[in-house]
């Protein structure tokens, strides 16, 4: 009998055992969204409530109150380089997400404790940034949802949503056209002879996909230098790009034209769908000679 009971005992241990190791799902579910924005990356992750019939704003979630933004942990923002949102600034680094909901406008809370549960401990002493916000009509969206909307080079359109409500935030990552061709400067200070050409190109292809007015004569400038170092199909069309932005139309189809000559008979030859893409760029700029 003893024997016996000892066996249970066992298998009883044995049991809970196993049943430590299972992980049990959430409730509310986890979600993580990322997007890159020009040098930056921003990362959100959070959990998901559902509204399950109940009334939320003013409801489940009072106004005039600190509210966790999510389920579970409090969500967490990560920002790999400084940033601004709404125009404030905010340095790179992760900070818990935090709101106030009103019935108009919102307090949006990046705050420097990121690993604390819900808002229960939140200390307003450790915000890093408080900005406003104001509230948008949604369609209904029963799981609560985080989102990235328009993306420009220089920031992007972040959505809080759930429910019938939407609250539209703007991230923003400064002059990301500047700090590019800085590199690009920088780089081309270190090199000499044939070593600069593909920073050359680079500099006037950015300037040309950009439209960057302000650095066309530097950008012409400088594919000059790589035109003069070795002439090739890639080069002239970047040329001709350049000088349909200056608006010389003429010059801009005499270079396309070039390149579409000499893209055959590069080395490797030219994609044939980026000549037919030249064909129809150089048709456009003929138009408006």
């Amino acid at each position: 009998m003893k024997n016996i009971i000892k066996f249970a005992v066992v298998v009883s241990l044995f049991s809970i055992g196993i049943a430590a190791q299972v992980q049990l799902p959430r409730e509310s579910q986890r979600q993580e969204v990322v997007q890159t924005v020009g040098d930056a990356t921003i990362r959100v992750v959070y959990h998901r409530p559902n509204v399950k019939g109940r009334k939320i704003w003013d409801g489940l979630v009072p106004y005039g109150k600190v509210w966790r933004a999510g389920a579970n942990e409090a969500t967490l923002f990560e920002f790999s380089r400084d940033v601004t949102v709404n125009g404030q600034p905010l340095p790179a680094g992760k900070y818990s997400f935090h709101v106030i909901p009103e019935s108009r406008e919102w307090t949006l809370i990046f705050n420097k404790d990121d690993g604390q549960w819900g808002s229960f401990s939140y200390d307003a002493a450790k915000d890093a940034l408080r900005v406003r916000s104001s509230i948008e009509k949604a369609l209904f969206t029963e799981s609560l949802t985080y989102t990235f909307g328009k993306v420009d080079p220089d920031g992007v359109d972040v959505y809080l949503i759930w429910e019938n409500v939407q609250v539209p935030f703007r991230i923003g990552i400064g002059n990301i056209h500047g700090r590019i061709l800085s590199q690009i400067r920088e780089g081309l200070a270190g090199k000499t002879g044939a070593e600069r050409v593909p920073l050359l190109n680079q500099f006037a292809n950015y300037v040309a996909t950009f439209k960057l007015k302000d650095h066309l004569d530097e950008a012409l400038t400088n594919i000059d230098a790589s035109i003069a170092a070795r002439e090739t199909f890639s080069n002239n069309y970047t040329k001709a790009r350049l000088m349909a932005e200056k608006g010389n139309y003429r010059e801009a189809v005499r270079l396309g034209e070039k390149a579409l000559e000499m893209g055959p008979a590069a080395t490797p030859p030219a994609n044939p769908n980026f000549l037919d893409l030249i064909r129809t760029t150089v048709a456009e700029w003929k138009a408006k000679m």
